[in-house]
C-alpha cells in the first residue's frame, strides 16, 4: 500500500473513532491534494502527432537510460519509446535485448539476473567514454523523470504477469492519460485485469496487414504500431482506425521523405532513432517541440532506487 493511503487510512479511522477533529481536517487536506494531482495529470494537453524516440535519443546516447530519455526530452519528442522486461527477482529492468551483452559491461540473461547485479553494470561506455558509469535503469525511476505531457510508448517483453505489474504502477503513479503500453494479447490482459484506465497498443500480427488493423479495433486497443512497406492500403488503415479513435504509431524511420508519406496519410507517430534530427524536420509538418511540464517538482538528479521497480 503507498505510504499516502496508508496514512489516509489511520487518519480515517481516528476520525470516525473520534480521536479529533484535527485528524478529520488533514484527512480532508490530504484528500483534496491527491484529487488535484489527479486532476492535474489527467487534463493533460496531450501532442496530436509528433516524432516518437526509439529508445529514447539512441543514435547520440546509450539506449534505453536515463540519458537517452534526458536528451530526448531535451529535444522536444512527442513521445518516448522504451523496453521492460523481468529480472530474476521480477524487478522492472528497461532493456531491450534479452541479454546484456550488447549494451552493458556484463553478460548472460536478464531474467536470469538479480536487479542488484544488472544495476550494478556500466550500460553506458560501449556507447561513449562520456557515458561511463551509466547504470541499467528501472521502470519507476523512468516514470518519475518523464514529464506529464508526453506520451510514453511502453514496450514490454513478456506476458501476462509483466502487464499485471506494469500496470500497477503506471495506475500507482498517475500516468494512465500518457503511458501506452505497447504489448501482446497476453499482456493486455494482465494490463486490464488492473484497470481499465490503462492504455493499450496492439502489438499482436504486427506484420499482419489488414488482420493486424481488424484485430486492433476489435481488441478495443487505443493504438497500433504499423511498420513495414508503406502502401495505398494505409491510408484506408488510417481512415478505419481513425474512427475508432485508435492512435497510429510506424516502426521505424528516420527518413524525411517518408516522414511526409506518414503524416500525409495521418499516421500520427513515426518512431526514429535519431529524435535530435528528427526534431529538426518537426517545422516542416506543422509539429511543435514539447516544453515539458511537471504536475509535481521534478525529481533530479535521480536517487538511487532501493525497490524492485
Amino acid at each position: 500500500m503507498p505510504l499516502q493511503s496508508s496514512i489516509i487510512n489511520r487518519i480515517s479511522i481516528n476520525a470516525v473513532s473520534g480521536k479529533g477533529i484535527s485528524a478529520l481536517i488533514i484527512l480532508l487536506l490530504l484528500m483534496s491534494v491527491t484529487l488535484l494531482q489527479n486532476s492535474m495529470a489527467q487534463n493533460v494537453e496531450m501532442p496530436s502527432k509528433g516524432f516518437c524516440a526509439h529508445r529514447g535519443a539512441m543514435t547520440s546516447h546509450p539506449e534505453n537510460t536515463i540519458p537517452a530519455f534526458e536528451q530526448s526530452i531535451a529535444s522536444g519528442a512527442q513521445m518516448i519509446e522504451f523496453d521492460v522486461q523481468f529480472s530474476r527477482d521480477s524487478a522492472l529492468i528497461i532493456m531491450h535485448d534479452g541479454t546484456l551483452d550488447r549494451t552493458t559491461n556484463g553478460s548472460g540473461e536478464v531474467a536470469l539476473m538479480d536487479s542488484k547485479e544488472i544495476r550494478s553494470l556500466d550500460a553506458g561506455s560501449w556507447k561513449d567514454e562520456a557515458f561511463a558509469g551509466t547504470k541499467v535503469p528501472v521502470l519507476r525511476e523512468v516514470l518519475e523523470m518523464m514529464p506529464d505531457n508526453i506520451w510514453l510508448n511502453v514496450h514490454l517483453k513478456g506476458g501476462y504477469a509483466l502487464g499485471k505489474k506494469v500496470a500497477a504502477l503506471i495506475l500507482e503513479m498517475d500516468k494512465t492519460h500518457q503511458a501506452v503500453m505497447a504489448v501482446m494479447e497476453d499482456a493486455a490482459k494482465g494490463a486490464r485485469s488492473v484497470s481499465d484506465q490503462i492504455l493499450i497498443c496492439n502489438m499482436e500480427r504486427q506484420s499482419g496487414g489488414l488482420d493486424y488493423v481488424e484485430g486492433t479495433i476489435a481488441m478495443k486497443a487505443d493504438f497500433i504500431q504499423l511498420k513495414g512497406p508503406i502502401t495505398p492500403e494505409f491510408q484506408n488503415y488510417t481512415k478505419s482506425l481513425h474512427k475508432k479513435g485508435i492512435g497510429i504509431n510506424y516502426f521505424g524511420t528516420d527518413d524525411p521523405v517518408i516522414f511526409k508519406q506518414l503524416f500525409d496519410f495521418g499516421i500520427e507517430f513515426p518512431l526514429v532513432n535519431d529524435i535530435v534530427t528528427a526534431m529538426q524536420y518537426a517545422d516542416d509538418f506543422g509539429i511543435k517541440p514539447v516544453v515539458p511540464s511537471y504536475s509535481t517538482p521534478k525529481k533530479h538528479p535521480i536517487k538511487k532506487i532501493v525497490d524492485k521497480y
